[in-house]
């Protein structure tokens, strides 16, 4: 039971908070409204500060309820990503300002022996469009009628926003302080980096006479600096309530358009490729060699192979494509969360026959199979209806309550799993004990072990995981979030390995294949199913004769 994505929950409304060191302003459900964000649309990261990943559980219904939900909105909006859309979103008061979470991502410096490799953000066709009333308050010969600022602020300089160095409050310059030559009244209060006075970047747009829209000026701003930045659409002017803000910015770190904290992913479902790629070729040999001694079990343990290889390598040409275009590709996304779902349900499918002693002590699950295919099927339909939120749309314009909603019933499938396979795993070994079948024993002992080692390793990372997120609210450790999903994926791929050991293709398969002789278990002590020696190219386990118990 964890969580795959790069940050923790949070909202524009507590990063505000933050940055401009002001109580959170809170809202109906205890989140921020979806029209204090714009419409981004990022992966496992994106460009807004991340928010937890739904998951969810419970009956047929609802998991399918949960995957239609999902695939009606993300259906409604498609699937950008580095390019933030404004789509008509409203200012949200804090203090003496009016502010539009423009967005936020991870931005590495521009490289500055390379005109190609410019990190920048650009402003395309920002409009804003205040409401009748307020442009009917002046005259048509009137020069800035309403100014509204563009702030971007690396979050270093947080503290160089608003009037909290003057010991105010304020946001936004009061008559006061501008007597006191601090600041001009109408603009947000910024006291400029010593170490580079341009920053943080202010941007001003004005109305002119009794307009009632006013076109930002199309330009880019150059990072020459490594950091997470913030942007923020903000006004000081009551007359200005009822701004609507429409256009979009696109964000571009020096390799590419990936934000910066997905940025490492992609290099790692490349190796991810690669690892799985290796494991089916050793796997296909052995299997092509030993055709003739193949149980259905190994088809299964294949299969997810063939999975993990596919999931991985769409992952890596999403990604890819995503960096060179800014967009994320609707049908390689699509594809690259299909199996994951698909995955993930199948590689917890067979931990859980496997720990049934399916194909070792029970030729078949019996009555039992419905209710595993139902545990399965339900899983898919939740699994799926979280990967395509998290991957495809901005969590942003989900409430609390839905994300919640898509949250829990991953979490208590994974719970079930566990716990079904742990109990399975008990009753499998005192059946072992009870027949005195030593080799089979052993086999499922160093199973159990390894399954335990990994739950064990599990919490551990999901401790460090709360710690991360705890520590790191406004993601200023953004360069090593990634870490934190390619975890999940390293210890599947290892637990997946331990399985290909351990249920290795064999010129003696009757070691570990069921028998209907209750006294099989006679037989097979003579058996070790861990040798560990290793014949020839190809040979992944080979099984050898324990010297005591050799019969003529």
């Amino acid at each position: 039971i964890r969580h795959n994505n790069l940050k923790p929950s949070s909202d524009s409304q507590r990063d505000e908070s933050r940055i401009f060191h002001l109580p959170r302003l809170p809202t109906d459900d205890g989140s921020s409204s979806s029209s204090h964000s714009p419409k981004l649309t990022a992966a496992p990261d994106r460009a807004l500060p991340k928010m937890r990943r739904p998951q969810r559980a419970g009956g047929g219904g609802a998991p399918a309820l949960a995957l239609a939900i999902a695939l009606a909105a993300l259906a409604a909006r498609g699937a950008d990503a580095s390019i933030h859309e404004y789509a008509g979103g409203g200012f949200s008061p804090r203090a003496n300002s009016f502010f539009f979470h423009g967005g936020s991502e991870g931005l590495y410096a521009s490289d500055p022996s390379s005109n190609s490799s410019a990190s920048f953000i650009r402003f395309d066709s920002v409009i804003f469009r205040r409401t009748q009333e307020s442009a009917s308050r002046h005259e048509d010969m009137q020069q800035k009628t309403g100014l509204v600022e563009a702030i971007i602020v690396e979050i270093q300089d947080r503290d160089k926003i608003g009037g909290s160095y003057l010991h105010s409050d304020a946001i936004c310059c009061t008559p006061e302080l501008d007597k006191e030559k601090f600041c001009k009244v109408g603009e947000v209060i910024i006291r400029p980096n010593p170490d580079n006075p341009d920053w943080p970047k202010r941007i001003q747009t004005f109305f002119d006479g009794k307009n009632e829209e006013t076109p930002m000026v199309t330009q880019t701003v150059s990072i020459n600096k490594t950091g997470m930045y913030y942007l923020y659409f903000m006004f000081c002017d009551p007359q200005l309530k009822g701004l609507k803000i429409i256009g979009r910015t696109v964000w571009r770190n020096p390799q590419g358009y990936l934000p910066g904290k997905m940025a490492p992913m992609m290099t790692f479902y490349g190796f991810m490729s690669l690892a799985y790629l290796a494991l089916g070729l050793l796997w296909f040999i052995q299997f092509v060699r030993l055709w003739k001694d193949i149980l259905q079990l190994h088809y299964h343990i294949t299969a997810v192979i063939a999975l993990g290889m596919c999931e991985m390598a769409f992952w890596y040409f999403e990604y890819a494509n995503f960096n060179s275009t800014g967009t994320r590709p609707m049908g390689i996304t699509l594809w690259a969360v299909t199996f994951t779902a698909v995955k993930k349900t199948v590689s917890r499918l067979l931990l859980l026959v496997v720990s049934m002693g399916y194909g070792v002590i029970v030729p078949t699950l019996g009555g039992i199979t419905s209710r595993v295919a139902a545990l399965g099927f339900i899983y898919f339909i939740a699994s799926e209806a979280l990967e395509l939120v998290e991957n495809l749309g901005n969590i942003n314009d989900f409430s609390g309550k839905t994300r919640l909603f898509l949250v829990l019933p991953v979490a208590v499938l994974d719970a079930t799993f566990i716990i079904w396979i742990f109990s399975s795993l008990s009753r499998t070994l005192e059946k072992l004990q009870l027949r005195r079948s030593m080799a089979k024993l052993e086999l499922y002992r160093k199973f159990t072990n390894s399954l335990a080692v990994s739950v064990l390793i599990s919490i551990a990372w999901i401790g460090y995981e709360l710690y991360f997120n705890a520590t790191d609210p406004l993601s200023e450790l953004w360069q090593r979030a990634w870490i934190i999903p390619s975890f999940w994926n390293v210890l599947s791929y290892a637990l997946l390995v331990i399985i290909c050991v351990l249920w290795s293709p064999s010129r003696n398969p009757t070691g570990f294949a069921y028998s209907e002789d209750a006294g099989d278990g006679a037989d097979e002590e003579g058996l070790s199913l861990v040798g560990s020696a290793v014949k020839g190219t190809g040979d992944m386990v080979n099984l050898h004769v324990f010297p005591e118990d050799k019969r003529a």
